[in-house]
Formats: C-alpha cells, sequence, structure tokens
C-alpha cells in the first residue's frame, strides 16, 4: 500500500491548497473504477467525502451540493456535465482528476485554482466526520447521513472479521461507488483486511465472467438482482467459474430469494453469506456466519458490526378472585 499512502499524502497536498481544510466537503463525481475508489479512500483522510451518482441530472446535482454544503468538487478531466453548472452557481471550487492510463490503477492527479490562503495542514481525527450519503428513508425528502472516521474504521474492520479476510482475498465490486455496500464492504473492508479490491466500471452481466478471469476475485459483493443475472450466464460459462473458484459470495442491500441462495452456492461451489445493513449503521450489521457454522435463507443472520437486539413485548394480565381480566397490556407485571 506505500503507493496508495504516497497518493493520500499528494491529494492532502493539493487540497490543502486549493484551500480545503479538514473540516470541508467535498463532492466527488467519478464513474465507477479504481479512480473513484482511490480518490474516495485518499480524499477521505483529508476532508469529508461526499460521493454523489454521476448520473444525475442539473437539477438533482443542484439541490445535493446546496443541501451538502460543499466546499468543493471532484470531477474527471474532460468532464463537461451539469455538475458544473450547479457548482458554478454555488461557488465551488472545481478540482479535475487526471488518470494516467500508463501507471497503476488508481493513480491520478488533482489540478485546480490555487487558493489565495492554503488551508492549515492536519488530517482529520477520529471523531471528524469521514463521509456524508443522502439517504431516502421513509421521507419524500433524502436525508443527510454523516459518518465519522471511527465509524467507518469499525466498520470496515468489522466485515474483514465477519468474512474472514485476508491479504490474499481480493473483491470483484461492481456496486456503485456512490453508495454505502460499495464503498464500505467492497473497498475499505478489503484495505482493513491488507487485500485488494479489482473495480469494475459498473455492473453488466454479459462482462461478469471476463472479469472474473481478468481478476482472479476470491469473492464478490453484490445484490441479488446482480446475482440473478449473474446466474441466467452461468451455465455457459461453467469453464470460467472451474477455473476461478470463488470462497465466498456475498449478497446485501435487499433480501435475496431462498431458491437464489441454494442456486448460487450449487453453481459457485461456494457459500453464500447474505448481509443485512443500513447507511445510518455503516453499512453492515447483521451477517449469515462462513461454514462450518450454516447459513439461513431468508435470514439477515447474527450480529456483525453494531450490536443487535431483538424486542418484543409480552402481554401479562392481571386476574381478580372471579378469574376476570382486570388489566392487560405489555409490561404488566402481575402481583
Amino acid at each position: 500500500y506505500g503507493v496508495l499512502r504516497a497518493l493520500a499524502a499528494q491529494v492532502e497536498a493539493d487540497l490543502r491548497g486549493a484551500g480545503i481544510g479538514a473540516a470541508d466537503r467535498v463532492a466527488v463525481v467519478l464513474p465507477n473504477g479504481p479512480d473513484m475508489a482511490a480518490a474516495f479512500v485518499t480524499i477521505a483522510q483529508a476532508a469529508v467525502t461526499a460521493p454523489l451518482n454521476p448520473a444525475y441530472q442539473a437539477k438533482e446535482f443542484s439541490f445535493y451540493l446546496e443541501d451538502l454544503r460543499a466546499r468543493a468538487i471532484v470531477v474527471p478531466a474532460g468532464y463537461d456535465g451539469p455538475a458544473l453548472a450547479a457548482a458554478a452557481a454555488l461557488g465551488l471550487t472545481v478540482l479535475r482528476l487526471h488518470a494516467d492510463m500508463a501507471a497503476p490503477a488508481g493513480q491520478f492527479r488533482l489540478t485546480g485554482p490555487a487558493a489565495a490562503t492554503p488551508a492549515p495542514a492536519g488530517r482529520p481525527g477520529p471523531d471528524a466526520v469521514a463521509l456524508i450519503l443522502h439517504t431516502s428513508g421513509t421521507t419524500s425528502r433524502p436525508k443527510i447521513v454523516p459518518l465519522l472516521q471511527s465509524n467507518v474504521f469499525a466498520s470496515a474492520r468489522g466485515i474483514a472479521a465477519s468474512l474472514a479476510l485476508t491479504p490474499a482475498d481480493r473483491c470483484l465490486n461492481m456496486m456503485p461507488l456512490f453508495h454505502i455496500h460499495g464503498l464500505i464492504a467492497a473497498v475499505t473492508a478489503s484495505l482493513a483486511a491488507g487485500g485488494s479490491v479489482w473495480c469494475a466500471p459498473g455492473f453488466d452481466a454479459l462482462k461478469f465472467f471476463g472479469w472474473m478471469t481478468e481478476a482472479r476475485p476470491s469473492w464478490y459483493t453484490a445484490v441479488p438482482t446482480m446475482h440473478q443475472a449473474i446466474l441466467s450466464r452461468a451455465a455457459r460459462n461453467r469453464d470460467v467459474i472451474e477455473a476461478h473458484p470463488l470462497r465466498f459470495l456475498r449478497s446485501s442491500s435487499a433480501s435475496l430469494p431462498a431458491q437464489v441462495m441454494q442456486a448460487l452456492a450449487e453453481t459457485f461451489k461456494a457459500p453464500v453469506i447474505e448481509a443485512y445493513g443500513m447507511t445510518e449503521a455503516t453499512h453492515q450489521m447483521a451477517c449469515n456466519p462462513l461454514p462450518p457454522r450454516a447459513q439461513k435463507p431468508g435470514s439477515v443472520g447474527v450480529a456483525a458490526g453494531p450490536l443487535v437486539r431483538i424486542a418484543h413485548e409480552v402481554e401479562n394480565r392481571l386476574i381478580d378472585g372471579t378469574g376476570e381480566v382486570v388489566i392487560s397490556g405489555p409490561n404488566v407485571t402481575p402481583g
């Protein structure tokens, strides 16, 4: 990880030179791939990251950038899309990410206007916000979810432990990197374990088995609809599955149908680990265990991150001498 650490130091220097301090919010509008993964990891060590869906339209960028109170925005070097107009209207500093195709994956440099007064040096502490995401929840207006450096660290370590990840593991990531699932489960959990991540440009069932051949992953994480699309093409790619065996498959972000879980396990001859999480909990909250413990279809598994408590009410009844109920309700103590 020496080159990644050096890149993080350079990104920090670039941000400070642009007047971006450790508490400033930096919106990141980049397509999926190693550059986006490396940008998230390095920017989050120097400021507050706020990844946004690059497919947003002008009105959506205007809303999210204003709601975030972003100080700067990172876009690809040749980008000329709707995020720029929204950023200009809000007076954001625009930083361009230049990827060197001849360099190792994820290597980039940032360019942008130099600030009259550079921001103070220093990295965020464990109680500083590292990542801000929006979640719709049950309200019509998206809610801001700020996650601390310590939240991200704890979740990454927790997921790595629940999956028994090691430096020998490599994750094939197809999840969008403006979403908590890909950012934490695929990228930061892998790095926390000393492993590696192979970043696809997005999900494409037609290219999945070609990616397996190129990436040689030991696992991948996806949502149920992705798993189903992969299964639909598995029969004609049995040679790839046999040549590149997976240690396990992971599913999260929605309930995995039991028949799909069974079909995946039989097809890949590997356990399917279903997990449950939410953005506010920095992704994973519960996870089915690895063998030799059983994976239970339709179950979120056991606590694997935050402490989980199952609450239920026991109805007690007070009965008088005639046998009639005089008080009935939850948590009523007979006496």
